[in-house]
């Protein structure tokens, strides 16, 4: 292909390229350019890139090709934000085409996603539990169902979604076409390709576990009890957007009303709240109502916003790939951008892991001097490691209180609670 020719001899239709010139889309990132080719010609791929890469683009384009002749497409993504982002890119390349999705995730009216199907859409998109509540309500057949795509299943796979997925392929046609996106490729993802795939084509961008190459990284060995000084004095440092990440829900709630107590615009994120404290969460981070957004791991995958300043992992990750997904969520296409993490002395086994993962070294830096403790402003100094008291309700009946803080057992980086 020639240099600088764009999307232009992809194998993309006249009509799509249109579209796409329109939208701003001028030149295929690395995924997309070896992707949609090999797609639109219907192989099987598996395709591995670092997040914030454009793979939604690199299965979308080839899907809505596939749709215009006449074959309907099925997109499985492990939470409702993900979902909610490739719906908004499908429909922006789709509606001018007379091409209508349907968005099947939690959250939102079964019966405004009923309406949805009866239209009629080329795409159906959703999460494997309200896919499968649709199945068992009879309201979906997949049976038409030309190609598939599976997108971070790696992070489906550890979320525990492993039955629902199966019971799903059970579904679909086995004469399809199977696409399989993600940043990371363990050996669970490798076995569900060679299951369910036939002779897929393996497209590697950067080797699992690559970080972004225009992220700079940064890391604090601190003491719990320091870091919300060492927070307060980086949200004065740093004047653009910042995500900030707590492993709990609860040290987001706290972190999240901690850093408007110091005057500035923050919001969190986390299953807690509802869909459209979501929707509006994410939007407001996008226009700039909120400068801070503070969130678990729901949204080390799925947020899309570009020019965020900076990524600051208030606690380390439950796994350690969710760390190159937490940092990804800056230098989205290519621009630069830069992560800060938080480590106490005891996880330094923790950093090895990543540092493992990633085959390079976090660079430490050393702790600059800290404002006094402001008691009552920033909160509890352990906000983030700490949760709510074990009282016994229905919903936790029969279950031990999780320890607070800290990895337990021999396995540091373990699955942890719903985001």
């Amino acid at each position: 292909m020639p240099e600088n020719n764009g999307f232009y001899g992809l194998g993309i239709a006249p009509n799509i390229l249109g579209i796409l010139d329109i939208l701003g889309f001028k030149i295929p990132t690395p995924i997309q350019e070896k992707s949609i080719p090999s797609a639109i010609e219907g192989k099987d791929l598996v395709g591995l890139a670092q997040t914030g890469t454009g793979k939604t683009l690199a299965f979308g384009v080839p899907m809505i090709q596939a749709a215009l002749g006449g074959k309907h497409g099925l997109v499985i993504l492990p939470t409702r934000e993900l979902a909610l982002q490739v719906d908004e890119t499908l429909t922006k390349l789709g509606l001018p085409l007379g091409l209508r999705t349907a968005l099947l995730i939690g959250g939102e009216s079964i019966y405004k996603q009923i309406q949805a199907i009866r239209r009629g859409p080329a795409i159906i998109l959703g999460t494997p539990g309200r896919i499968i509540d649709h199945l068992q309500q009879r309201t979906i057949s997949l049976k038409n169902v030309g190609i598939l795509v599976l997108d971070e299943a790696d992070r489906m796979l550890d979320m525990g979604f492993a039955p629902q997925l199966k019971r799903i392929l059970t579904e679909v046609p086995k004469e399809r076409q199977t696409m399989l996106f993600s940043a990371t490729m363990p050996n669970e993802i490798l076995n569900l390709a060679h299951s369910y795939m036939k002779l897929p084509l393996r497209i590697e961008i950067a080797p699992s576990g690559t970080a972004i190459e225009k992220v700079t990284q940064e890391l604090y060995f601190i003491s719990k009890a320091d870091k919300s000084r060492l927070l307060e004095k980086l949200l004065y440092e740093y004047r653009g957007s910042v995500l900030i990440f707590s492993r709990t829900k609860f040290g987001a709630k706290r972190i999240s009303a901690g850093v408007r107590a110091l005057g500035h615009t923050a919001v969190e994120l986390h299953s807690n709240r509802s869909l459209s404290q979501r929707k509006e969460a994410l939007e407001g981070f996008r226009n700039g109502k909120y400068r801070i957004l503070v969130a678990t791991d729901i949204a080390a995958r799925g947020i899309d916003v570009k020019g965020i300043e900076l990524v600051l992992n208030y606690d380390l990750p439950m796994n350690a790939e969710d760390y190159i997904h937490r940092i990804g969520r800056t230098a989205r296409a290519g621009a630069a951008g830069h992560a800060i993490s938080f480590a106490t002395p005891d996880q330094r086994g923790d950093v090895r892991d990543i540092e493992r993962l990633m085959r390079s070294a976090l660079p430490p830096s050393r702790v600059p001097e800290l404002p006094p403790t402001r008691l009552g402003v920033v909160g509890r100094s352990d906000m983030a490691d700490d949760r709510p008291p074990f009282r016994g309700s229905p919903r936790t009946f029969g279950r031990s209180p999780r320890r607070p803080g800290g990895f337990s057992g021999g396995n540091r980086f373990r699955r942890g609670p719903r985001q």
